[in-house]
């Protein structure tokens, strides 16, 4: 038996058992990490040397893929880098910091996911006060909000964690360290407190979920009453790529934690975690490029640009 005090490094659970099919998962997580570089990088690029890209809706985005970047950067290098040297362990203090870099891009993405709701509610239902309800100061301090509850969410969590005796060994049945996989180590009843903190959670991803939701209600409302059908269209395309990125968070998340424990196992857990930790921030940047013409033709005269300088 061990405790938290003894335990000096935890193993992380590896995806396939034969150096052949580590190799293959090395590669496979480079490629999808270089493309979430890459993507977020080109967005965040474009819209801080791009002038007309200087409003609120590129700012929240120009976050959101600050945060993609720390999400993915988080979790997909030490699991290359397990696979390539064919390991498993992580140091306690890597551990640590995993929990809290994790739970403070997703927190904080999530807060800002909700924020950006708003902004398209703003945007087409109250068209006329857009200037005054979202100036840069006001553009600002949302955003301040979404990184400052994320921070603070991920003290806490990560403070409660790491308190709790661990005494059922240092094997963690996933690739990164994940906090209800350390939670299944504890042997105290201290850990019904980490729990009452994932409710109280859980319960404000609930708040900002019913707040997205009837902000969407509202902005279909709207747009079903725009007499144009190209009206409309322009509507949607600036809303479309938003509720698609929120519809593939959410829903990866919540088959994540909420799937029944009868289907559960290491190899789906596997999966799954990969599906809501790797997969949005790397298709994010795709979601938002491939419906938005603005951010097109700024990507196109970024990309010209590198290409000039470099003749």
């Amino acid at each position: 038996m061990s405790n938290s005090s003894s335990i000096t490094q935890f193993l992380l659970l590896p995806f396939a058992d034969t150096w052949e099919l580590q190799l293959l998962h090395f590669w496979l997580f480079l490629g999808i990490y270089l493309a979430a570089l890459l993507g977020n990088g080109l967005i965040i690029t474009a819209v801080a040397c791009d002038y007309r890209l200087h409003t609120p809706m590129y700012f929240f985005l120009l976050n959101l893929s600050l945060l993609d970047l720390a999400s993915i950067s988080t979790t997909l290098p030490k699991s290359m880098a397990n696979s390539f040297w064919d390991t498993r362990d992580i140091s306690y203090f890597g551990c640590v910091t995993q929990v809290f870099l994790f739970a403070f891009s997703v927190g904080a993405e999530y807060y800002l996911l909700t924020i950006m709701a708003y902004d398209r509610y703003i945007a087409i239902c109250k068209p006329l006060h857009y200037g005054t309800l979202l100036g840069s100061r006001a553009c600002v301090h949302m955003a301040a909000a979404a990184w400052g509850s994320g921070f603070l969410s991920a003290v806490l969590h990560t403070a409660n964690t790491f308190s709790l005796p661990l005494c059922k060994g240092n094997a963690l049945d996933q690739f990164f360290c994940e906090i209800p996989k350390i939670l299944k180590l504890s042997c105290s009843e201290a850990y019904l407190r980490e729990v009452w903190l994932l409710v109280l959670n859980a319960c404000l991803v609930l708040m900002c979920f019913v707040f997205i939701v009837v902000s969407y209600m509202q902005i279909f409302r709207a747009v079903l009453r725009i007499p144009s059908q190209q009206g409309q269209h322009k509507a949607f395309s600036t809303c479309l790529p938003h509720l698609a990125v929120v519809s593939l968070f959410i829903s990866t998340a919540v088959f994540s934690y909420l799937k029944p424990h009868s289907v559960s196992s290491p190899s789906l857990d596997l999966v799954v975690a990969v599906l809501y930790s790797v997969v949005p921030p790397a298709v994010n940047p795709l979601i938002y490029s491939m419906r938005n013409q603005e951010l097109k033709d700024a990507l196109r005269k970024q990309i010209q640009w590198v290409h000039l300088r470099q003749q």
